[in-house]
């Protein structure tokens, strides 16, 4: 903590690209009919390599990204607040929920750069999987937004609410259960779109999202490093690609290209944070509409070097016994096949570590731990996220097996999406005090007194 080292430190190159592919995503979902594509709705992990075999001009929007986008534009936030409240939904539901819901309420769509444009763009279908308590919840109200404004909407929701083989590889009926599920909603999709499926756009889909969410993994490996390489706040912009568009080549191009230029930074010794001396981590969502207290935290020379939810969302890891988290390696064939490629898919993307969260408190304070471990973190900040309950179930717990293990905690009260439930200055002043139990002060070069 006596560090005083100042590290060399530059911008992403690829930074411009990750905006640009960002915002093409939403104004392609936005802008798909009048190309003669077609529009879907779902969660981010929501098996989006599916409906990829309807055609290359099949556009989706993501629930929780989309939520998030809202949530960052805190006047457009406001607004779908209040339409969604003056309808009837309570504040206690997911806040990713309340905000799409509050966009179809307004009848108006955000984009990534904040442009709101009138007329919410209806999907034509519904492709969804319920994995915590309001997931496919969220989407049947959203057919039931739509129709009744007249526009038909189909749904169809996969249940994967199997369990997390914590410590035994997933039972053969459980991974049958799901692909049961799929092969039945390739029949759906082309009876609800009239479209024919194509299995070949399918194999190429599932191999670039198992190669691009393993491509995230070794790039959240390289904050190891010290000084790491990336800061949480540049990760969310990183991160989100493969929540959007996994299975996309283009996500795989960018993830490629992002893993090489963070490699030189470390071989070169390029810094997120130039004063960095401590090392933090957080569990899960952050409060979207304040990012700014990680630059805040930054002038204590404290890199915020990511999370449970940021690299294990989209990447995949194989978690081996001893507690160490290496990518996972790619499957031994590329799907050749509709049976080859589902089943790869469902062994995939069941093994996740970010579903541990919804079962065992126990499974997440491990983890936690071994990534303090593993990327040499100091502490950790846990969001009380009052937003979603399936990822702050158990946060308690959390706390004090982190305490027990010796390992300073810094817990805060939030809401990923609802900026009412966020007291900035108060969180401010609390953090000032942990760090200054730390050892730490403000540098006055940065903003200190």
């Amino acid at each position: 903590m006596a560090q005083t080292k100042e590290y060399p430190t530059e911008p992403l190159k690829i930074w411009n690209e990750a905006k640009q592919l960002r915002g093409k995503y939403y104004e392609n979902y936005l802008n798909a009919h009048e190309r003669g594509g077609l529009r879907w709705a779902g969660g981010a992990w929501a098996f989006s390599a599916i409906p990829a075999g309807l055609g290359e001009d099949v556009h989706c929007v993501t629930g929780e990204p989309y939520g998030a986008t809202i949530a960052f534009f805190k006047d457009f936030t406001a607004k779908c607040h209040d339409a969604v409240e003056a309808a009837g939904f309570p504040r206690t539901l997911c806040a990713y929920m309340r905000n799409y819901w509050g966009s179809i309420l307004l009848d108006k769509y955000i984009l990534a750069d904040g442009r709101v444009v009138d007329g919410y763009p209806t999907p034509d279908f519904i492709w969804q999987d319920h994995i915590c308590c309001s997931h496919g919840k969220w989407y049947q109200i959203v057919k039931w937004l739509e129709e009744k404004q007249g526009k038909k909407v189909p749904l169809y929701c996969i249940d994967v609410s199997v369990g997390y083989p914590v410590d035994r590889p997933l039972e053969d009926y459980k991974i049958n259960y799901i692909l049961q599920q799929l092969n039945d909603g390739i029949e759906w999709l082309e009876k609800t779109t009239g479209r024919k499926y194509d299995d070949k756009l399918l194999c190429e889909a599932v191999w670039n999202e198992v190669r691009a969410t393993r491509l995230w993994a070794q790039i959240c490996t390289l904050n190891q490093a010290v000084p790491a390489p990336l800061d949480e706040k540049t990760m969310y912009s990183l991160y989100v690609m493969g929540t959007l568009m996994k299975h996309r080549p283009e996500c795989v191009a960018f993830y490629e290209k992002l893993k090489a230029e963070v490699e030189d930074r470390v071989k070169r010794g390029i810094a997120a944070v130039a004063n960095e001396r401590f090392r933090v981590i957080t569990d899960t969502q952050p409060p979207w509409g304040f990012l700014k207290i990680f630059r805040e935290m930054e002038k204590y020379g404290v890199v915020s070097l990511g999370s449970l939810y940021t690299y294990g969302l989209i990447g995949m890891w194989e978690y081996r016994p001893d507690g160490t988290w290496v990518p996972r390696e790619l499957p031994s064939k590329r799907p050749q096949t509709r049976e080859e490629a589902l089943k790869t898919i469902v062994e995939w993307t069941v093994n996740r570590p970010e579903w541990a969260h919804f079962y065992l408190p126990e499974a997440k304070t491990k983890m936690m731990l071994d990534i303090v471990k593993q990327w040499k973190v100091d502490a950790v900040l846990l969001h009380y996220n009052r937003g979603c309950e399936g990822l702050s179930v158990h946060i308690a717990e959390n706390r004090l097996g982190l305490l027990e293990a010796g390992v300073p905690v810094f817990p805060f009260e939030g809401n990923m999406g609802d900026e009412r439930e966020f007291d900035l200055p108060g969180t401010l002043a609390r953090l000032t005090t942990f760090f200054a139990s730390m050892g730490l002060k403000k540098n006055a070069r940065l903003g200190g007194n």
